[in-house]
């Protein structure tokens, strides 16, 4: 699979790369923008990459940021052998399906994150899609950032935008943007785990209501199964974070900090998930054993029918042998008084089982 890919990135690079000509880009349709960074300061004009990463080497102290969204094999192939990318990451970025990590190959760095989105909707049913979930991943080198996304959601357009507003950030280099972009792929877990909050509580005060159904239960399965799918993106990101924080990776003294917090932000998420879960599990138990004391509330009614309408079944079918001797079959009285008992004894029967709670 990997010299299958490594083929392909060399027959890409030889259609679409030819550093001679600057006029030529390795880019495709999925490039989102290719900018160049000098001192934590946008550089105007637009260039294709071969033309940017000579613009941000000249500088010294420069970088170039490209995004791209869902590339092709091909496209993506002529920037791997532009930057040096390992195949195994080129590969994994654009095939996506990726759990998170973060990788180091030689001197770049490679970071797979799950993006979530909220997805909006009026009321919780059991077919509901509570949580959508796409993949971002980030090379990060001496002097480039290739940012590749893939899903409909999680455009970066926003972050450029607010690191450009902070050039003395974005001046301590690719580490910086990384740190950004994970800050703001944890935030979007935060804003996600307290809209999944309301769900949550949503769906508690229906359970508890007076009006609870038995349909309840598909909406708490449901809501368990969104909930694995955020958990599947924020606890894989733990134990990288934490690396990046602690200073046993890559990133230097001046970004520890910053990952510390993104660290934190991401333990307090991974809590209230496991929150989330175990106050569903109590949900869907306290549910389950609703239905149960339903159910033996309407066993106990249909019983307590049954014993009163035995009552005059019973008699029905003592009379109803046809024996030639059975007494008081020719008295005047006999009719109106078994009627009037088997009514009597149906009454008390009836008035027993009230009194006792079952009807």
């Amino acid at each position: 699979m990997i010299r299958n890919l490594r083929r392909v990135v060399r027959r890409a690079y030889r259609r679409t790369v030819d550093l001679s000509h600057p006029a030529r880009s390795p880019l495709g349709s999925s490039v989102v923008n290719c900018v160049v960074y000098d001192d934590g300061l946008r550089q105007t004009g637009s260039c294709g990459a071969e033309e940017a990463v000579r613009k941000a080497r000249k500088s010294g102290g420069g970088f170039v940021w490209i995004g791209l969204h869902e590339p092709s094999a091909e496209e993506f192939g002529g920037l791997a052998e532009l930057f040096g990318l390992h195949p195994v990451a080129v590969e994994d970025a654009v095939q996506a399906h990726q759990r998170p990590k973060v990788v180091r190959y030689d001197e770049t760095l490679f970071a797979v994150f799950k993006t979530v989105r909220y997805a909006e909707h009026e009321e919780l049913t059991a077919t509901s899609e509570v949580v959508e979930t796409g993949e971002l991943m980030v090379f990060t080198g001496p002097d480039f950032v290739i940012t590749v996304r893939h899903g409909r959601h999680g455009s970066l357009g926003p972050l450029r935008e607010t690191l450009e507003a902070e050039p003395e950030q974005l001046a301590k280099g690719p580490t910086a943007v990384l740190h950004a972009i994970a800050d703001h792929v944890v935030d979007d877990y935060m804003a996600v785990a307290d809209a999944v909050q309301d769900d949550l509580d949503a769906v508690e005060t229906a359970v508890f209501s007076e009006h609870a159904s038995r349909g309840d239960a598909g909406r708490v399965y449901q809501l368990k199964r969104e909930l694995l799918e955020l958990r599947r993106a924020v606890a894989p990101l733990d134990r990288p974070l934490q690396t990046l924080a602690s200073g046993t990776g890559p990133v230097g003294p001046d970004m520890q900090p910053y990952f510390r917090d993104v660290a934190d932000h991401l333990s307090r998420v991974s809590e209230q998930i496991t929150a989330f879960d175990a106050l569903l599990d109590s949900i869907l138990q306290a549910h389950l054993a609703q239905v149960t004391v339903a159910q033996n509330e309407d066993m106990r009614k249909i019983t307590a029918w049954a014993a009163i309408v035995a009552v005059p079944t019973m008699v029905c079918g003592v009379y109803g042998m046809n024996f030639d001797y059975m007494p008081e079959l020719r008295w005047t009285f006999g009719y109106p008084l078994v009627a009037g008992a088997t009514l009597v004894a149906c009454v008390v029967l009836h008035r027993t089982f009230r009194r006792n709670g079952w009807l």
